[in-house]
């Protein structure tokens, strides 16, 4: 790589499932990498793992679900390392249960880290693109954000406002330069369907997997600066389940 050719991508929720994949896609493709999430065990690891494709791989521990202090956290790592031209708003959670028995403070956490937090996210490197008028800003929504489904609600709608979310970035932000994609995917087998706030049962050898996705997202990303894919749904061969 040439300085002129040396790209930055800020990637959160790095330390497993999509977002350890996608870091590993990018590396891959010569992308220097600043890793966000909890974590900073298993971000270390990845830092690590893309390293040795000839990356440089800064770790960044941070809690996005602390909204008080995601905008000025993804501002800092902005204004400490070369310009990010990629930012992928990957972090989240899902959650399952009936609108009519969810909790308020359960409601509120799904939406705070998978819509509010990408929201912070964005105002963090927002001055530094359009500064430059450049970048590239990928949401990770999902199917969930096109359709509903029984005891998701909270998901479905956090994953509706981040289309939603992504949509009228793109409006505002194209006179500036900046792309904004949505990618959502269909079920993708990652450790999301491991956590206590999930209860499915499902086949996951019939999901897509984390890596599919992260090609999927390299391959938006990697697009030449004419061309933007605005809304890309990608689903398992076997459907929707």
């Amino acid at each position: 790589m040439t300085p002129q050719t040396e790209r930055y991508a800020l990637i959160t929720g790095a330390s497993s499932g999509i977002g350890k994949a996608t870091s590993l896609a990018f590396a891959q493709a010569g992308i220097h990498l600043a890793l966000v999430s909890r974590n900073q065990a298993q971000l270390q690891q990845v830092a690590d793992q893309a390293a040795t494709y000839g990356v440089k791989a800064h770790v960044y521990p941070a809690d996005l679900a602390d909204l008080a202090q995601v905008r000025q956290t993804i501002a800092a790592i902005a204004e400490a390392l070369p310009a990010i031209d990629i930012l992928v708003n990957n972090a989240g959670m899902a959650y399952t249960g009936t609108l009519a028995e969810m909790p308020l403070q359960d409601w509120q956490q799904v939406l705070n880290l998978n819509l509010t937090s990408v929201f912070q996210c964005i105002q963090g490197i927002l001055p530094a693109m359009r500064q430059r008028q450049h970048g590239t800003i990928i949401n990770v929504a999902s199917i969930a954000g096109h359709q509903v489904f029984p005891e998701w609600g909270a998901y479905c709608v956090s994953k509706f406002g981040l289309v939603a979310l992504s949509k009228t970035l793109a409006a505002e932000e194209r006179p500036h330069g900046i792309r904004v994609v949505t990618i959502s995917p269909g079920s993708v087998n990652t450790p999301i369907w491991d956590t206590n706030t999930v209860n499915a049962d499902f086949d996951r050898t019939q999901m897509l997997t984390p890596e599919i996705v992260a090609q999927t997202i390299l391959y938006a990303a990697l697009l030449p600066e004419t061309a933007v894919i605005e809304d890309l749904t990608l689903m398992p061969n076997a459907g929707t389940f």
